[in-house]
């Protein structure tokens, strides 16, 4: 396994589409392993997209249950997800390891439901509320060339620069 390069903002890179998972292979599941592990050396990161790693496929890796009190799927890889529902709105501050220096108030759906697929390419639906819905909605905007910035509700007012503490 590796950890990988995240790509960051201003790359433009990260404006790319990306395209569906047609191979579920051991290829596949091996990239998987490294995008795993570079998720867990970034900091504090709940969820990691393919398409962050310069790998323009539709593969996200998502685990929020270190959150207390969160409703929450447990640690997930979604291969080819799809949102098929959503309801409610809420704002929220998000950030992101190829946004690194700022976070900001985004508007995202409260509860959604999707299919995907797992990396051996079996079908799935999944229900998913507050801050699951709204870290997989920010996960999934990377495999449409979205970042949180294209979304913060006014870059005047809900744009953060990040604070950087001294230890």
């Amino acid at each position: 396994m590796a950890i990988l390069d995240i790509l960051t903002l201003p790359d433009p890179r990260l404006k790319q589409v990306s395209a569906p998972v047609e191979s579920f292979d051991d290829e596949l599941r091996s990239f998987i392993a490294d995008l795993e592990e570079t998720r867990l050396a970034g900091p504090a990161a709940v969820g990691i997209a393919a398409p962050q790693v310069a790998r323009f496929q539709r593969i996200l890796i998502m685990n929020v249950s270190g959150r207390p009190k969160t409703p929450n799927h447990g640690h997930l890889v979604l291969v080819n997800p799809e949102i098929v529902h959503w309801e409610g709105y809420a704002i929220g501050r998000e950030g992101c390891l190829s946004v690194p220096d700022y976070t900001g108030n985004v508007i995202r759906a409260t509860h959604i439901r999707l299919k995907a697929q797992d990396p051996q390419g079996q079908s799935h639906e999944y229900e998913m509320e507050g801050y699951e819905a709204r870290a997989l909605q920010h996960e999934m905007d990377h495999l449409d060339g979205l970042l949180f910035v294209d979304r913060v509700v006014s870059r005047r007012t809900d744009l953060y620069r990040r604070k950087v503490y001294q230890t």
